[in-house]
This record gives C-alpha cells, structure tokens and sequence, in this order.
C-alpha cells in the first residue's frame, strides 16, 4: 500500500508520516527531501519559494515512484505538500487501488486558537530554515486553498478543528484499524 499525504504547511504531514511509519512500520519520503535535494545538487534553477513548479517539476517524478513501490508491492509513505489536487488522473483503476489519500487541513478557529503551538511545532520533524514570515493570516489563507483545491478535486479533507491529537489517531485508525490498537492521544 501506498499513502500519500498532502495538506498546507505546518499542518502536521511530517509528523503523521513519522506517527505511521511508528504504527505500521512502512517507509516514507518526504517530498521535501527530494526537492532540496534536487535543488541543492544544481538540478534545478527552482528555489523552495516556487510552489507551483515545484509541485510541476516533482509530482512526475513522484508519481513515478509511486507506481514503482505499487508495482514491487512494496509499501511506502510520500508525504509534502506538492501533491496535485488532481494527482488520481495521474494513476490507472490497478494502481489506485493500492494508494490511500490523506489531506490534512486547519480550521481557522483551530490556527487562532494554536498559532503559538503550530509554531512551536514547525521543527518537530524536520528543521525550518526561516519560520519567520508565518502569520496567522498566511496560514489561514493557505490552508484555506489546498481545502478547497483539494474538495473541489473531490477529495476528502481531514480538518484539524481543536484537537491535532485526537485527529491524527482517528486517520491512523482509519486507515489501519489492526496496527492502531496501542495509539493514545
């Protein structure tokens, strides 16, 4: 099985594919690591603040890799946030069966009401360079277009609304309810 996780910044997708790699003891990658990677390496001019190519240059190749754990029925975890709303056009009915989806989102009651802690928790996985331009405002109006680009492409969004716990352990069980028995909040 392949899951793939996408969502806004700072909505805790590092640390859901960290929390599953624990429970179900599947491998992930972090899109991330690809693209700094790439970026670093000189293999491409892009830089980390050009989402949108970003997201054009690294689906094909994730996408790709995607197939490749399917294929050698390998099960694997991609999380990031260069997940194309649209990303199941890019799989055939025998490879989509094998993908679970995961969207991650924030309420803007819940960013009000924890702005301190998602910012506390910005490096609790992995190291942000710069975390300083992170507004309430800018998370909001972030979070606000991958829910919607993401329904709209007839997704499910899992909305954090007041618990970040609460709701990661109800993803996990969904997901694989037998590996989820010893989980607490």
């Amino acid at each position: 099985m392949v899951i793939l996780v996408a969502g806004a910044s700072h909505t805790g997708k590092t640390l859901l594919a960290q929390r599953m790699l624990e429970v179900f003891g599947y491998p992930y990658l972090s899109i991330d690591h690809l693209k700094m990677g790439l970026i670093r390496s000189g293999n491409t001019t892009l830089t980390p603040e050009d989402d949108e190519e970003l997201t054009e240059y690294l689906w094909p190749i994730v996408r790709e890799m995607v197939k490749t754990a399917i294929e050698n029925k390998q099960n694997l975890i991609v999380e990031g946030c260069y997940i194309p709303p649209a990303w199941r056009k890019d799989f055939e009915e025998e490879y989509l069966r094998s993908i679970e989806f995961v969207c991650l989102g924030m309420s803007d009651a819940f960013i009000d009401a924890h702005f301190g802690e998602i910012r506390e928790n910005a490096c609790a996985i992995e190291a942000r360079l710069n975390d300083a331009e992170c507004t309430p405002d800018e998370l909001k109006e972030d979070n606000r277009r991958y829910i919607d680009a993401f329904k709209e492409g007839g997704e499910k969004v899992t909305l954090i609304e007041s618990d970040y716990e609460e709701t990661i352990k109800t993803v996990l069980e969904e997901l694989h309810p037998r590996n989820t028995s010893s989980i607490t909040a």
